[in-house]
């Protein structure tokens, strides 16, 4: 059984034992027939994957491993706001007349700060101190920027990567807002793991653990019925992940550097709605 799937499932469980329904609140979400998109919650969600250990993808339905890890690329390698940079589609209803999400994601990780060493923007600076100065404990990057909330088509979900070196193994702390389970958990935990990979095969270290804190994690109305079906399922034993021996730059790795292998998953034909 994969262990991923061992902590979506106890999540889920947990947050429709013993969340909190916001049906009595105004809320920003509203589903494509313009019905408002209401939520059932847990604050407060911790996860941790050894990624030593296996791959934390989900088996009791498909991650799209491809299109999640392009979209890790967009973000954190091309540092792009542009949805054309992107291969598939799901960032187009968010763009605007000039074919950007605003100053969102990508764009603040391409920003760069004046350092005492020079100027950087976040990604590099924290892979010239996974180079320069593994000990430290700033290693951290941040997407949540209060001026220029204003200038993104949507606020960041995942905003902030911290970085820690122990010994020659480099573990990460996503911090996340919000998490819609269903649509995005595991989209977002594969992510995170194939670029915590990068981070370490960049630096010449051990890829260790992932810690995952979501402050908000919901399962939407029309989610509910869907989640619990794969409640019912039983999961299949994790794939393994391959990434290209090859390939030590971190901006030199594409989507096809990766690869998920013996990766078997439960079909899930149903249609699942997205609120916007």
């Amino acid at each position: 059984m994969s262990y991923a799937d061992t902590l979506f499932l106890a999540n889920c469980k947990d947050i429709l034992e013993n969340g909190v329904w916001d049906t009595d609140l105004p809320v920003r979400p509203r589903w494509e027939d313009g019905t408002p998109a209401h939520t059932v919650k847990k604050f407060g969600i911790v996860n941790r994957y050894d990624l030593r250990k296996e791959f934390p993808a989900l088996t009791v339905r498909r991650t799209a491993f491809k299109s999640c890890v392009d979209e890790m690329l967009w973000i954190w390698q091309k540092k792009s706001n542009r949805i054309e940079d992107l291969h598939s589609h799901i960032w187009d209803q968010w763009a605007g007349e000039d074919g950007t999400i605003g100053k969102a994601y990508g764009y603040q990780l391409g920003v760069k700060h004046q350092y005492r060493e020079g100027m950087f923007d976040q990604v590099d600076r924290m892979l010239y101190d996974l180079k320069h100065n593994p000990a430290s404990r700033r290693i951290l990057s941040n997407i949540y920027v209060h001026q220029d909330l204003h200038e993104m088509n949507l606020y960041p979900c995942a905003y902030s990567l911290t970085l820690n070196v122990s010994g020659h193994t480099l573990n990460a702390i996503l911090n996340q807002r919000s998490q819609d389970m269903l649509t995005a958990n595991n989209w977002n935990v594969c992510q995170y793991a194939v670029l915590v990979h990068m981070f370490a095969r960049a630096s010449g270290l051990e890829v260790g653990e992932l810690v995952h804190v979501i402050a908000d994690a919901h399962i939407y109305d029309r989610h509910v019925d869907t989640v619990k079906k794969l409640m019912e399922r039983t999961p299949y034993p994790a794939p393994k992940l391959w990434i290209n021996p090859d390939v030590t730059d971190f901006y030199a790795f594409t989507v096809d550097d990766f690869k998920l292998e013996d990766y078997q998953f439960h079909k899930l034909d149903e249609k699942i709605p997205v609120a916007e």
